[in-house]
């Protein structure tokens, strides 16, 4: 039975190898690609959107209880309140257009009882990590327009510190920024878009980009593919028959065929026709000396 072989350990490990990682390909990596595709596109499209389209109060796109979503997130929207100044806090090691900045972060209270975390903008470190003198938010009732964000992710969790007279954050977190202040915040954030009230300089938009993940999905796929059928040809390498030259026409005969070989009772017989025809020589000669005697 020629396929016998596959039933040796290494044969049968190997083949489980390329299944599995084959299964993977198609299964978890390929399709993990995609999905991250799609959410740079939608992200995209959002801010695209979010250039053009009119803002709209804040209730309406999210009433109290609700939280930012990825549906939601660059929408812009308007709400009406007071800062309030004693939670303010800044965002450590940003980086705005390429260079070093801090976020200013003041919480505001709406008039429907909530409060949120609003994003006044940036301004750049003086002295290395110093924080410059920036403008105070203003006091009284006020209504702003800003850009609707998803809470960032610090992965170590980190908690608000004190340096340099400031309360500072290593992300965007509505809720971080709430524990060290000592106030209940709702989920996301805001970012103030130019010429509103308490704005220091407006974060511009992320640029839009759509990024390698397309691309690694449909190399996840042709590794997935090239994996069985490279399987394909060690098994064929080792159950096709001794001396086989592969394909035909491979070989040099341009119909084809085989070419000739020479082989070793070829070469016996060629031998053998070479000494008949000494001998018949020899005899000639010595007919040829009788008759002239």
């Amino acid at each position: 039975m020629r396929l016998k072989f596959l039933l040796r350990p290494g044969w049968i490990a190997l083949i489980l190898l390329v299944g599995v990682f084959s299964a993977v390909c198609f299964t978890v990596l390929a399709p993990w690609q995609f999905s991250r595709n799609a959410e740079t596109q939608a992200r995209n499209d959002a801010i695209r959107e979010s250039m053009h389209a009119s803002a709209r109060p804040m209730r309406q796109v999210l009433p109290p209880g609700s939280e930012p979503t990825v549906a939601t997130e660059w929408m812009k929207v308007t709400f009406s309140g007071h800062y309030l100044p004693t939670g303010e806090t800044l965002a450590w090691q940003r980086t705005v257009l390429g260079e070093p900045a801090f976020e200013v972060l003041t919480p505001f209270r709406l008039d429907d009882g909530r409060t949120v975390l609003v994003d006044r903008g940036y301004v750049r470190p003086v002295q290395g990590t110093r924080a410059p003198d920036y403008p105070a938010p203003p006091t009284g009732h006020v209504t702003v327009r800003a850009r609707i964000r998803t809470n960032e992710i610090d992965s170590e969790q980190r908690p608000t510190f004190r340096h340099d007279g400031h309360r500072w954050t290593y992300a965007v977190n509505s809720r971080t920024v709430g524990e060290g202040a000592g106030m209940r915040l709702s989920p996301g954030y805001f970012a103030l878009v130019e010429g509103q009230p308490g704005v220091t300089s407006a974060l511009p938009l992320p640029r839009l980009e759509s990024g390698p993940y397309f691309s690694y999905a449909l190399q996840w796929i042709a590794f997935g593919t090239m994996a069985p059928l490279a399987l394909g040809y060690f098994v064929y390498t080792e159950v096709r028959p001794p001396g086989s030259s592969g394909s035909p026409g491979s070989s040099g005969s341009p119909n084809g065929s085989t070419p000739s070989r020479t082989t070793p009772e070829r070469r016996s017989r060629r031998r053998v026709s070479v000494a008949e025809a000494i001998a018949e020589d020899e005899r000639q000669e010595r007919e040829g000396i009788s008759r002239d005697g």
